[in-house]
């Protein structure tokens, strides 16, 4: 019997003798007739080094995809082939940083927002290093990474990569495949020494990917809620879990139903285009159904669908990405008080789950419940509210600000009265209190952000607590960079960094979590009408690629504002 040196790891034993089997089978030089022959060929491959060439090792792969059936030394796969791990096993409970960790930025021994990882035979990892649109390459040991594909800044040319999300890599062809989400593309770049990738499959929302022993791509469509999956040389490829629209049934996926989530990480040194383009409305206000009168809210749904309270004409209007027109989905039917009918509404969002519309229907001091599609009536789930904003939470609890009591209440599924979560101790300008509250947000922690037309602030209720923390403004009215006038619009990115329509001020401005004064990231330039202008800015969204959109209420339009820079 060999002598079993005890501080040899398992699973670089393991990984020798796969290598070792492939070989002996791949080259047939001499099949074992016995357990010994095997041994002694195993033994020899592992301990003769001019056998271990790069390209006889990269024929096992790492990937995070795991299989339990016996290892065939035939197959050309993509699947992680390593022992089952016992049920009992254990690991270390201080990490190891293996890449990165020199804080955020685009220096070779640093990452910014990544994603995506594969790791490879011999620890090799590769990691989809999103906000610096490229994936790179860290070495077992490596203290800086190497760049193996994108890195010439974001873009759509076939040298560049825009927000990448996940890669792996295919062995049999010596190339990465990349997640490359916001060009909406999977692209095959060259492992070694490439300069420029090739789209394989386009107009996907790809998030993450893998492939199995066939060569077969599965790719996840975050836009479409479905996995398809690619066999070599489709285009189109075909759903296999998924595809059944948005929901929670167990055919279906859903994405997080925030309103107008920011499933887009956006940058805290982001920036917009100064020019706005119009999305909806824009030719003077009126009733068409290519015009707007007074819109407030706004909701964007994961396609770039835009869902418009369009106010003054007492109706919620549905805007397509490049439409000039926008059909009425509720109301629409004169102003009043008719289950078929809404007055002045102020705000919407989109149940995916029951597919629905809820709205804010101010004047009847009602929230109503209607069909997302061919919906002719509403019913009303909230009565006696003075509702100026909504919002919902992971878990399909509402939450509403009622302007009139001056707080936000929260409505779990099936509750009528639901629990006050900020304010509710009367007007006025303490932390315990609100005054005029007007939108509102909830993050994943279900904490609460709030916009106060009456105190020129926003404030973060976090759940559960009897007062809030100023987060923006709080300074008096004004146009100062540490203040507000009338604030509006609010959204919170996934680093706490709020975004707030200043509506007075005609801007949009973000205050990083934590900072004392904001920064103007859109408009400011005085209000009017020119496309780098807004008139009383209003309801506020995000799409899932950071494009920025905006209510400009006096102009009577929705402005688009595409993301320039997001790094």
């Amino acid at each position: 019997m060999p002598h079993i040196d005890r501080n040899v790891n398992f699973n670089d034993v393991w990984i020798k003798v796969l290598e070792a089997l492939e070989h002996i089978y791949r080259t047939k030089e001499m099949l074992p007739t016995s357990s010994m022959d095997l041994y002694n060929m195993v033994h020899s491959y592992c301990t003769d080094t001019s056998t271990q060439s790069q390209s006889s090792r990269s024929k096992i792969p790492r990937r995070r995809t795991h299989t339990n059936r016996p290892y065939n030394p035939n197959d050309r796969n993509n699947l992680v082939a390593i022992p089952n791990i016992p049920i009992n096993a254990q690991w270390a409970q201080n990490g190891i940083t293996v890449a990165g960790g020199n804080r955020q930025g685009n220096g070779i021994n640093q990452l910014s927002n990544s994603l995506g990882l594969y790791v490879d035979d011999d620890q090799t990892v590769y990691v989809a290093d999103q906000w610096n649109h490229r994936i790179v390459e860290w070495k077992w040991g490596a203290t800086s990474g190497q760049v193996v594909a994108g890195g010439n800044g974001q873009g759509s040319g076939a040298h560049q990569l825009y927000s990448p999300q996940d890669v792996i890599v295919d062995k049999e062809r010596d190339s990465l495949i990349i997640c490359d989400y916001s060009n909406k593309r999977v692209v095959r770049w060259p492992r070694r020494n490439g300069t420029s990738g090739e789209t394989i499959i386009s107009n996907i929302d790809c998030v993450s990917l893998t492939m199995d022993e066939n060569g077969s791509l599965y790719v996840t469509d975050y836009g479409e809620n479905e996995v398809r999956r690619y066999r070599r040389g489709e285009s189109q490829g075909t759903v296999v879990a998924g595809g059944n629209g948005s929901g929670n049934r167990l055919d279906q996926f859903s994405d997080y139903p925030l309103r107008s989530p920011s499933t887009t990480n956006i940058h805290p040194n982001a920036r917009w285009q100064q020019n706005g383009i119009t999305v909806a409305g824009g030719n003077r206000q009126g009733n068409g159904i290519n015009q707007l009168s007074n819109p407030l809210g706004l909701y964007v749904d994961d396609d770039q669908t835009m869902y418009v309270a369009d106010t003054s004409n007492h109706r919620i209007v549905k805007w397509k990405w490049g439409a000039t027109s926008g059909p009425v989905v509720a109301g629409g039917n004169e102003q009043g008080s008719g289950a078929h009918q809404l007055s002045h509404p102020n705000d919407m969002i989109v149940d995916k789950e029951r597919d629905s519309l809820i709205i804010c229907d101010g004047w009847n001091g009602r929230v109503v419940r209607w069909p997302r599609r061919n919906g002719t009536s509403g019913e009303t789930i909230i009565s006696n509210i003075d509702c100026v904003g909504l919002t919902m939470d992971e878990n399909g609890s509402l939450y509403v600000t009622d302007v009139g009591k001056h707080e936000v209440r929260r409505y779990r599924r099936e509750e009528s009265q639901g629990t006050v979560v900020a304010g509710g101790n009367g007007s006025g300008n303490r932390l315990g209190q609100l005054s005029y509250p007007r939108y509102v947000f909830v993050d994943r922690d279900h904490s609460v952000y709030v916009s106060e037309w009456g105190n020129h602030r926003v404030m973060k209720w976090v759940e559960g607590a009897t007062q809030g923390i100023v987060v923006a403004g709080g300074q008096g009215q004004g146009n100062g960079l540490t203040q507000l006038y009338s604030p509006r619009g609010v959204v919170v990115d996934q680093l706490g960094t709020v975004y707030v329509a200043d509506g007075w001020n005609a801007r949009i401005m973000r205050w990083p979590k934590g900072a004392t004064q904001g920064s103007v990231i859109v408009g400011g330039n005085g209000r009017g009408e020119q496309l780098n202008q807004l008139n009383w800015p209003t309801g506020l969204a995000f799409d899932r690629h950071g494009n920025l959109y905006v209510v400009d209420y006096g102009n009577h339009r929705v402005q688009k504002f595409n993301l320039e820079s997001n790094k």
